[in-house]
């Protein structure tokens, strides 16, 4: 299949400091069926929008792919007290994903409050719906609510024996509950109801404290100079 390459520049690395990243975005010529993502998804590639990409840095080669292995996946004794502490509190719905005046507050608010935003300007409803609601392949949205409050978001992408996560954000005022930790517990007990050998878990950064987090979960393999290595076990 070919792609298009709409974007290859260099960057400013958003994960560390005084690094120059390259993402080259490709845009597929098609919606990509559920196997075509799972095979992406195993070339270490993700996507933003309508696009994928992977990162080409010139050099730096601290991104490293990571995927849970769903049947084999052990909660830790602190993971296990997030999901009891949740579990029949938190109602999960699954549907395709939306933009709506209460999800882009929600985003723009966990962006903004917990300092994970590069900017002060918020996200619109246009960059919203590119990135998070236009896609190429088969996705999912994850809705979590308390009562009928909805508390945290997530985006998953779908293969026929994966799921990749997209993005995650939750309500700020809900931050005793640990849903960034109870999100992945659940959905990767959702990816298990489905069947799945793999939830992805998108970039590892040993030294980035947005995305070390991740090797928490295991066991796990990470995509290491090409090659996908158990870690965790």
């Amino acid at each position: 299949m070919l792609f298009r390459v709409v974007w290859d520049q260099m960057e400013e690395c958003p994960y560390l400091p005084d690094q120059v990243a390259r993402l080259p975005l490709r845009l597929p010529p098609r919606p990509l069926t559920r196997e075509e993502l799972d095979h992406r998804l195993e070339l270490g590639e993700r996507r933003s929008g309508r696009m994928v990409y992977r990162t080409q840095c010139p050099a730096c080669s601290a991104c490293e792919p990571l995927r849970v292995s769903v049947p084999r996946f052990q909660a830790t004794s602190s993971q296990r007290r997030t999901w009891r502490r949740n579990d029949g509190e938190v109602r999960l719905e699954v549907g395709i994903p939306e933009l709506s005046e209460e999800r882009l507050a929600l985003y723009n608010r966990h962006k903004q409050e917990r300092g994970l935003s590069r900017t002060d300007e918020p996200l619109g409803a246009v960059g919203y719906r590119a990135w998070l609601v236009d896609t190429c392949v088969d996705t999912r949205e994850l809705r979590y609510y308390v009562g009928p409050k909805l508390v945290g978001v997530s985006i998953l992408d779908i293969g026929r024996t994966s799921a990749s996560s997209v993005y995650h954000y939750f309500d700020p005022d809900e931050s005793r509950r640990s849903l960034g930790v109870y999100s992945v517990l659940r959905e990767i007990a959702w990816c298990a109801e489905q069947g799945f050998e793999w939830y992805y878990l998108g970039l590892y950064v040993r030294d980035c404290a947005h995305l070390s987090y991740k090797a928490a979960y295991g066991p796990h393999q990470r995509r290491i100079a090409g090659v996908w290595t158990d870690v965790g076990e």
